[in-house]
């Protein structure tokens, strides 16, 4: 509510003093939204709750007992998911909200048990034996199932985790994975994919109107990975770092078209760290080529300097210009 208007108006004699006081005593008795800090503590308390469950059992795994252990959480898992079916709302490939304010919660709190109930057989009684793989596809699967099916995108994150990770130890010997090793040109390559894949099911999902929501989830994601796939790339390829250069621009470029076109200053801001990254490693081995002296180190730092500044002028300048066009 606009006071100096009101108080303007008192002024010219349009309204009166009790008009007046009326307005500021409506206006700092206003309600208060708590819905994003109610969100966040039920989500810190679903949490909280699996890492004291976990902690509780790690102290008490003695006394308790696996097959206890393993009823439990199954039983609580079950539990979970026969109240989020008996209370959704039917299916649809648009957006459907949430039957009431506790199912996104009951929700994540049965897959979070899942994947422990999953993770707790592989572990104490290798179900899965060595297959590593077939032990991260099963909640995947479940999981991407679920985030459709309850409409869901907190779940739709962990089940591209949960794809990530699958992609990650099906393409990377055993030999690597015993070794803790991950320093793999595989891995990079694996990235690239997924973050191609994640967006195209993101265009799909748009152009098909299947759950279009989950669209910015799926980019999130698949921006993430294809820009660390190719930093990782320059890093790793040492000896051939300009050609990198060339997927990391195309990439920077679709983005940049793409945060213009939705006027997301969120896309902008990733692409500009990411590619800054990019360009500023080049610059620096570029100018550290020549000879290592204290010259060299200034001009260096210099340039982290100036170009730090430039891309804060510059992230300014675009903010308003999106800003300017109506953005988020």
């Amino acid at each position: 509510m606009n006071i100096p208007l009101f108080e303007r108006l008192h002024k010219e004699g349009l309204i009166s003093d009790a008009s007046l006081e009326q307005v500021k005593q409506r206006e700092n008795s206003s309600l208060f939204s708590v819905h994003w800090e109610l969100k966040t503590i039920l989500y810190l308390g679903i949490l909280l709750l699996t890492g004291g469950l976990g902690i509780l059992i790690y102290k008490n795994i003695d006394t308790i007992g696996h097959q206890a252990i393993l009823t439990a959480i199954g039983l609580l898992c079950v539990g979970c998911f026969y109240y989020c079916e008996r209370k959704k709302l039917p299916f649809a490939t648009t957006r459907v909200p949430a039957p009431n304010s506790f199912f996104d919660y009951i929700l994540l709190l049965g897959c979070l048990t899942l994947i422990t109930f999953i993770t707790y057989l592989q572990v104490q009684y290798t179900a899965f034996g060595n297959a590593y793989g077939l032990a991260t596809f099963i909640p995947m699967v479940i999981l991407f199932f679920c985030a459709y099916y309850f409409d869901h995108l907190g779940v739709l994150s962990m089940a591209i985790t949960n794809l990530a990770a699958w992609m990650g130890i099906a393409i990377t010997p055993l030999s690597i994975l015993q070794a803790n090793d991950f320093d793999n040109s595989k891995i990079i390559f694996a990235g690239l994919l997924l973050g191609v894949a994640l967006n195209a099911i993101a265009w799909a999902s748009k152009q098909r109107n299947i759950k279009a929501h989950f669209g910015f989830t799926y980019i999130n994601f698949g921006m993430n990975i294809l820009f660390i796939a190719c930093l990782a790339g320059m890093f790793h390829f040492s000896a051939y770092y300009v050609l990198w250069l060339l997927p990391l621009a195309g990439i920077v470029f679709y983005f940049y078209k793409r945060s213009l076109a939705t006027a997301s200053f969120y896309f902008l801001l990733m692409l500009t760290l990411y590619g800054y990254i990019g360009l500023s490693y080049v610059i620096i081995r570029l100018i550290l080529s020549t000879d290592l002296d204290l010259g060299t180190v200034c001009v260096a730092l210099m340039y982290l300097i100036l170009s730090g500044i430039g891309v804060v002028v510059f992230l300014i300048r675009m903010n308003k210009k999106l800003k300017h066009n109506d953005s988020i």
